[in-house]
């Protein structure tokens, strides 16, 4: 009859080796001789409860807190789990000699010593951790890539905004790709130097269009990685607006892609405004959220990544004209659409279409009013019959010399007014008249919803509109396709930050770069033939957090 198994522990308190040397170990000592499985883990809670219920820790209890290090063995014999245990350092030795790193340095300061040169840190280490370390970097005035996940929201905000007003640049937290100087920071994909430069909040997002512009022969500039929160309203886009403004000024960058889950609203406005700016063609990817049409002046949106690796392709190849359409000369000042809807599926239609421009106050900024809304007809007809509201509101906004573009519906049939455009003619034609006199462009477009069979001659409602000035449209998608061309023309107000920019010399090559944390990124960047320094990186006090937090303000104070 066979003898059970042992199932052996040993516990290093304090320790701390990154998860791919975990990995590594624990796969090393599985394959030993008489090893039937193997478990290395900090001791948390939640991987002492995957220990148990693997039979990895045996039926007394193991002393070890979550920043001990928990090395399982269960083995045929006690005789076989003991050598197991006894191969530990040696094995975990094999790892440290294959990274050809002789001297590995325990500080950031000492391996900036080793490799002056540096502009970016590397930073892996656990998420409670994570922020400590990329504001160490901030301080010695390196740019950050922080994989590192479970940093807290705060801390993300804090360091952003430091590395803004120093100049640098902080990319994540939990950002997994970045393409830098033609070397691939994270998780990256091998492609081809080109003038197609990226900026995405997800790694595999980016990846993506990595590999689809490598398949058809294309390859990029620089791929900007920011974090899957950056876009979100606390943080407000610092590092997706920094690269926006590094990427407009890389001259080996022609073209630029901006790929984000759905950003706020208010982020997503900001963006844009910085890609117009940028003057150079761009693509926008807001997974998942509505775009303002197909385009806006310079910027493209797509709809897939692949369709974002296709537009950026045809900009590059100039195979789409940027040039507007409808007349041009909107006086300084002009910014601003304003919607006057009689259908409120319509509005509802515009405002999706337009919502990366759009502010959610009326006649505050870009906006589309549903006239037809309860509050509108509180004692009056709706303004498919009543024109009256719509009038006084047109002449309203048509004053405001902030407006550049009135957008209208006509919507005809049974029921509907019996000559709307008769109606609205005349107070286009003269809104319109009245903006030229002072020196300004008043552009109005209208959908027009009808048949020919309507009783009010289809015909002769656009040839009426038309006469007075007016664009007329036959849907909202092509009413949103005009709107934001001619937006292209309105100059608003500088989006650029007057804050620090982040210097060019950040995307040079060659890349010199010191790691903390995952020596795997360490092996990845000497591969590609970069300078690199691994940092021997501990816990601050062991791992003891009540210490580190007395050792932290301790130095705060000096």
């Amino acid at each position: 009859m066979s003898a059970e198994p042992v199932t052996r522990c040993a516990v290093r308190a304090g320790a701390y080796y990154d998860s791919v040397v975990l990995m590594q170990l624990q796969r090393s000592l599985a394959a030993l001789p008489g090893v039937l499985d193997a478990g290395v883990m900090m001791a948390t809670p939640a991987n002492r409860d995957l220990l148990a219920a693997s039979g990895l820790l045996p039926g007394s209890e193991v002393a070890a807190g979550p920043n001990d290090l928990v090395i399982a063995v269960k083995a045929e014999t006690e005789a076989a789990a003991g050598e197991a245990l006894a191969r530990i350092d040696s094995l975990l030795q094999v790892r440290r000699t294959e990274t050809g790193q002789d001297f590995r340095p325990r500080s950031l300061a000492s391996a900036l010593k080793q490799l002056p040169e540096t502009r970016w840190v590397l930073v892996s280490v656990p998420g409670r951790h994570a922020a400590a370390v990329a504001d160490e970097a901030l301080e010695l005035g390196r740019n950050v890539f922080l994989y590192s996940d479970n940093v807290p929201l705060s801390e993300e905000v804090a360091l952003k905004r430091k590395a803004r007003e120093r100049g640098l640049l902080v990319m994540g937290p939990d950002c997994g790709t970045a393409v830098i100087g033609g070397t691939g920071l994270g998780f990256s994909n091998r492609v081809r130097p080109g003038a197609i430069g990226l900026i995405g909040a997800s790694g595999t997002g980016l990846q993506a269009v990595f590999a689809h512009l490598h398949a058809r022969g294309h390859g990029i500039s620089q791929a900007i990685g920011t974090g899957g929160r950056d876009l979100s309203a606390e943080v407000g886009g610092i590092t997706a607006a920094q690269a926006v403004d590094l990427l407009a000024r890389d001259a080996d960058t022609e073209v630029i892609v901006l790929i984000s889950k759905p950003p706020a609203p208010e982020v997503a406005r900001r963006l844009i405004a910085l890609l117009r700016a940028a003057d150079k063609p761009a693509v926008a990817y807001f997974l998942g959220a509505p775009s303002p049409g197909s385009r806006l002046g310079d910027v493209r949106f797509a709809t897939s990544l692949e369709g974002a690796a296709e537009d950026a392709i045809r900009l590059l190849s100039r195979r789409q004209s940027s040039a507007p359409d409808g007349p041009a000369g909107f006086a300084a000042g002009q910014r601003w659409i304003r919607g006057l809807f009689s259908g409120g599926t319509l509005a509802l239609e515009m405002q999706q279409g337009l919502a990366a421009l759009l502010d959610p106050a009326p006649s505050q900024g870009h906006a589309i009013l549903d006239l037809g809304a309860d509050e509108y007809t509180v004692g009056r007809l709706h303004p498919m019959i009543d024109f009256d509201l719509r009038l006084r509101r047109l002449r309203q906004e048509a004053a405001d010399p902030q407006v550049a573009l009135l957008l209208l519906d006509v919507v005809l049939g049974d029921g509907a007014h019996a000559d709307p455009a008769g109606e609205l003619a005349p107070a286009i034609e003269s809104a319109r008249a009245e903006a030229q006199a002072a020196g300004r462009t008043l552009d109005v477009a209208v959908l027009v919803v009808g048949t020919d069979l309507d009783p009010q001659d289809l015909g002769q409602q656009i040839a009426t509109l038309e006469k007075a000035g007016a664009r007329v449209c036959r849907s909202v998608s092509e009413l949103v396709a005009h709107a934001a061309r001619r937006m292209d023309e309105v100059q608003g107000e500088d989006p650029r930050s007057e804050v620090p920019a982040v210097p060019l010399e950040a995307l040079r090559s060659p890349v010199a770069a010191i790691n903390v944390g995952l020596e795997s990124f360490y092996d990845s960047l000497a591969s590609q033939g970069a300078r690199a320094v691994h940092v021997e990186w501990k816990p601050p006090a062991g791992g003891n957090e009540r210490m580190a937090g007395i050792l932290a303000r301790m130095k705060r104070s000096r």
